[in-house]
């Protein structure tokens, strides 16, 4: 009880010490509302995203199988190796029956084992697969990327607009893709390959973990152990900068390197804030995505159990209902994630415009706030600049 009650005080303090900065994160929220419902388009970009990274996944597919049956088929002989000797010999399906192994190996069989060869092109075929895989986490990335940085040049033309939405450009959506496209390229390309290589160590580091599983050696699993947190904190971390990283270049059009510096100190002189607006944006997402995800399930529930009589007789008989109700939750969870993706986007890069803001611009006729008049009665300035009255 002692212990409760001591929880339930330090949570009362920190809203009372938090609560202008809650208000904030709260502003911020309904602000990237107004944004969306200005560029609509947003919401339907994470449809070019998905095309996309389907696109990549089916690169990679058709390359490894490629890769995977390329070579001369061989075939081994399928037999008791405590019988017979010629046991996982290599063998040849033609002339296999002429054969004294047939009269030997009593049930015998040549059967296919895999492609392969031993020139020095089967030899390094491993290689080609790593090499293949990390072509593919590299263009996936990068689809990411391309779609973080046009999402925040969209938003961030709305929050810079000294009259919204009257100053708001035409196609927001269209601009900012054709300036990432044809001046960011190069800046997307090199931070979704610092991204690359971390995730291609920690594929390397799962392989070793599933080949050395059965090892008894405990130092050798508790290095891997270590090894693969590491890196996950590391991956986590690059994703986190990454993203402010590209915000950045679409406001400012800098290089990653002086936009993902920038990023992270602006980041780190509003630490507190980044953590209260990153959890409450985070449980109220989460609850969006809980409550889409529960009403279509709700709905798909009382549709294949034949329980709305305007569906009665297009519903299908279903004997176990459980399996395509799961499916159409899960689908309608992820399709949520994709919309609400957007919404987390415009919430950070609305972050960091008014994080910027605040240092650049003090309010005065000569620097005005481009914040909305929300914010700018959160943070109790007397009155607002010429510009924005």
């Amino acid at each position: 009880v002692i212990i409760l009650c001591g929880v339930e005080v330090i949570i009362i303090l920190m809203l009372i010490f938090l609560r202008n900065r809650i208000r904030i994160a709260i502003a911020l929220l309904k602000e990237g509302s107004r944004a969306i419902g200005y560029i609509m388009s947003t919401l339907f970009y994470p449809i070019v995203t998905f095309i996309l990274i389907a696109v990549c996944i089916s690169y990679w597919a058709v390359t490894a199988v490629f890769l995977a049956t390329s070579g001369e088929p061989v075939y081994k002989v399928m037999a008791n190796q405590t019988l017979c000797k010629y046991a996982n010999l290599t063998c040849d399906p033609e002339t296999f029956n002429t054969t004294n192994v047939t009269k030997l190996c009593p049930g015998a069989q040549c059967t296919f084992a895999f492609y392969g060869g031993e020139s020095l092109y089967h030899k390094y075929i491993f290689i080609f697969q790593l090499a293949n895989a990390f072509v593919f986490l590299w263009l996936v990335n990068f689809a990411i990327a391309l779609g973080q940085c046009t999402l925040a040049g969209a938003f961030a033309s709305y929050y810079w607009a000294s009259r919204k939405p009257a100053d708001i450009p035409l196609w927001p959506l269209f601009s900012s893709f054709g300036r990432a496209i044809r001046y960011h390229t190069g800046s997307l390309a090199f931070g979704a390959l610092i991204l690359a290589i971390v995730q291609l160590i920690r594929v390397i580091l799962e392989y070793l973990d599933h080949k050395l599983k059965g090892t008894q050696n405990s130092f050798t699993r508790f290095l891997l152990c270590c090894l693969k947190c590491c890196f996950w904190c590391l991956e986590k971390f690059l994703k986190f900068i990454n993203r402010n990283a590209y915000i950045m270049i679409a406001i400012y059009g800098k290089n990653f390197c002086t936009s993902a510096k920038e990023a992270f100190f602006l980041l780190m002189r509003n630490v507190v804030r980044v953590a209260v607006l990153d959890k409450v944006t985070d449980f109220l997402l989460f609850l969006g995505k809980i409550l889409v995800a529960g009403g279509v399930g709700v709905l798909a529930f009382f549709f294949f159990t034949q329980r709305i009589p305007v569906f009665a007789q297009e519903a299908p008989t279903l004997n176990y209902y459980w399996v395509p109700l799961l499916t159409v939750i899960i689908g309608s969870y992820l399709v949520a994630h994709g919309f609400f993706s957007v919404y987390a986007m415009c919430v950070d890069t609305l972050f960091l415009c008014f994080c910027e803001d605040l240092e650049r611009n003090d309010g005065s006729t000569a620097k005005p706030y481009f914040m909305s008049a929300s914010l700018h009665r959160i943070l109790g300035k007397k009155e607002l600049s010429p510009k924005k009255a």
